[in-house]
């Protein structure tokens, strides 16, 4: 009878601590996902009393999910317009929380074996805007430029198209792909090709220098170049929540900007805030 008792009491205890487990949804930017992962598996490690889902998507769908209400965090690597702040704020009165969890050097990669090695943000613009259509006319071999991109819907294309594009649309030759690792994979393979992400994601490639303008010197994204200003497309990424965290959610964002968490952001290839 006391076994039966014992073994009725380890159970409601088991059921109790899993009633217990909070639940942290995180959602949204492509580039993101790797880091998001990797700092939700090493929080659960250690916090077993929470638990952290975390899906892609893409900035715009992070935001999205952030608005209808069905995740906590939303992973942006753009800022939110004025437009989806309004959305918040006819919801549940308030403009959400801003957060900077990490810095990012936006890198334009190409193939190992292209031997264009820098490029301006004016020749970006001219190659992504469809003016510069041939790898010889910024001194690579005579052929033509395989552009590609990343969907509509992803913060790292609104980022690009706003800061490097000068807001002008994507040439109709680009080819958009569903995140940045697809990019990477795109033109690890195809030697005429050029693409833009997150540092991070950098294998297989190689990084291009970017040029301010053709009176700067080319910088590529290293942690230095970023937090120096010297690289031409850094940003920073970004969580957002509905409101002022509280509880278990305030716990791990806490976590996310303390030196720990910052130790993850250098191991998967970004930059610290902090």
């Amino acid at each position: 009878m006391k076994k039966v008792l014992f073994l009725l009491a380890a159970t409601l205890f088991s059921l109790g601590l899993k009633t217990q487990q909070e639940t942290i949804t995180v959602k949204g930017s492509e580039t993101m996902v790797i880091l998001a992962q990797r700092w939700a598996e090493l929080y659960m490690a250690n916090h077993p009393d929470v638990s952290i889902q975390v899906t892609g998507g893409g900035s715009g769908t992070g935001i999205s999910a952030l608005i209808n209400g069905t995740t906590d965090i939303c992973n942006a690597s753009r800022p939110m317009k004025k437009s989806e702040r309004d959305k918040l704020k006819q919801r549940y009165n308030t403009l959400g929380v801003e957060i900077k969890s990490a810095k990012d050097g936006l890198a334009v990669y190409v193939s190992d074996t292209n031997p264009v090695r820098e490029l301006t943000i004016a020749q970006l613009k001219d190659i992504y805007t469809g003016k510069i259509t041939n790898w010889k006319e910024v001194g690579g071999a005579d052929a033509k430029i395989i552009l590609y991109s990343r969907e509509n819907n992803s913060g790292t294309y609104v980022y690009f198209k706003d800061n490097v594009l000068g807001g002008e649309d994507f040439t109709p030759a680009a080819q958009n792909m569903p995140g940045t690792a697809a990019v990477v994979n795109a033109v690890a393979k195809d030697k005429s090709g050029i693409g833009y992400g997150g540092a991070a994601y950098g294998k297989g490639i190689k990084f291009l220098k970017v040029r301010k303008d053709a009176a700067s010197p080319g910088f590529e994204p290293t942690a230095e170049n970023v937090k120096s200003g010297d690289y031409p497309i850094s940003r920073y990424l970004y969580l957002y929540v509905r409101s002022k965290p509280s509880g278990k959610l305030k716990e791990y964002i806490d976590w996310i900007l303390s030196t720990q968490g910052q130790e993850i952001v250098s191991k998967v290839g970004y930059f610290p805030v902090r």
